[in-house]
């Protein structure tokens, strides 16, 4: 068949473009090829860099630590609250016998790991003093014992209770001097009214704390501080406790409250020392921690803050009564910003002694104690929660 002139140039043509394809199409491959080659060397490189900085040396010559992230955590500060203290009776007997560093053979370590340590001294420290009348038990402390209770890590005391002037205003004194002697800070008692409801501030990491000590179970008013009159800080009326909790709450990054309250070995709060802990909320506290009946009570969320009712016996007499030989050490992180997580460890405390419960006798405490607090669920660790 004969072709025309323009039929032959147009199949020239596509015979051309056929050509150039064949010969471009393999090039256009190698070229991606090539793209893609360098595209992953220089990630392998980076991937290579990246590594590499996580080894290399720091100014000691050490590999340096690699953090992907700046810690975002507020400062916090880590905190121990024990129960009941004394060193009178049978207990100053057993210390005799085993040394005055016996109590704490089973939580120094303990103790001895966080930022400051807080304990309810319930006992005048003294070798005088006129023994108060008509009390059951009347306590009478060695200044020997103190020391030791220094070195195993206690670093504050309370002394607004029941039992600080068992020996009147001398033993009030001498206790004064004993703990400013072995460097531990006290409150809730104090030289005349301004000491004994002052607080004590504390820093630690960076976060200013202010403990307070308040007692609502006092013998006789002849207790009280007053202006230029040694005695304890009563709160029969909070307003001068919530003054103070206040006047701290200015000053500080987190208030804590030591409290003196409730029946003897009783299970629950009674109603005032409900409507107590909300006034020293509402006036600023951000951590209540109560003592008093001898035996633990449980926890309590309000506007956020913890309130734990009892922390019962800890250095103390053997009673017939079980449930006072249940205690607990309780750790508290709080932070700058007056949050506070909380954690019991179950203990027993024995004859002048406190010691680390098994673990089925302390799963039963802790079962225990949730079901004897207020909307809370305690973990198997011991975490104290909200429950949600």
């Amino acid at each position: 068949m004969n072709q025309t002139r323009t039929e032959r140039v147009k199949l020239e043509r596509k015979r051309r473009r056929r050509i150039r394809s064949s010969y471009l199409l393999p090039q256009i491959m190698l070229l991606g090829a090539v793209l893609l080659t360098a595209g992953f060397l220089l990630q392998a490189q980076d991937a290579f860099t990246a590594i590499a900085r996580l080894f290399q040396p720091d100014d000691s010559g050490q590999p340096a630590k690699h953090t992907a992230e700046p810690d975002s955590e507020d400062p916090a500060v880590n905190l121990t609250f024990v129960g009941d203290v004394i060193f009178s009776g049978h207990v100053e007997r057993m210390l005799k016998e085993n040394g005055y560093d016996y109590p704490y053979t089973h939580v120094s370590s303990l103790l001895g790991q966080d930022d400051y340590t807080v304990a309810n001294l319930e006992t005048p420290v003294t070798k005088r003093g006129v023994p108060a009348q008509d009390k059951d038990f009347v306590y009478k402390s060695p200044p020997e014992a103190i020391p030791a209770l220094k070195a195993a890590g206690v670093d504050l005391v309370n002394l607004a209770n029941n039992h600080s002037m068992d020996q009147g205003v001398e033993g009030l004194l001498d206790t004064f001097a004993v703990l400013q002697e072995n460097e531990i800070e006290y409150v809730g008692a104090g030289a005349d009214i301004d000491r004994a409801y002052a607080p004590v501030y504390v820093e630690r990491g960076g976060i200013k704390l202010a403990f307070l000590g308040f007692s609502r179970i006092v013998p006789e008013v002849s207790w009280y501080a007053g202006k230029n009159k040694p005695g304890v800080a009563a709160t029969y009326d909070p307003a001068r406790a919530v003054q103070a909790i206040r006047g701290a709450k200015e000053q500080a990054d987190l208030v804590i409250v030591i409290a003196h309250w409730g029946k003897e070995r009783v299970d629950f709060p009674v109603d005032y020392q409900k409507e107590l802990a909300r006034a020293y909320i509402d006036a600023g506290a951000d951590l209540i921690v109560g003592g008093h009946p001898h035996v633990l009570q449980g926890f309590e969320s309000y506007k956020n803050k913890w309130i734990a009712y009892s922390l019962g016996n800890f250095i103390f007499t053997r009673a017939t009564v079980p449930k006072t030989w249940e205690t607990m050490v309780l750790q508290a992180k709080c932070t700058n910003a007056g949050a506070c997580e909380l954690k019991m460890l179950p203990y027993y405390a024995e004859l002048g002694r406190a010691v680390p419960m098994n673990e089925q006798d302390g799963a039963a405490l802790l079962q225990r104690i949730e079901s004897i607090s207020t909307n809370v669920r305690i973990e198997p660790d011991g975490s104290v929660r909200e429950k949600q």
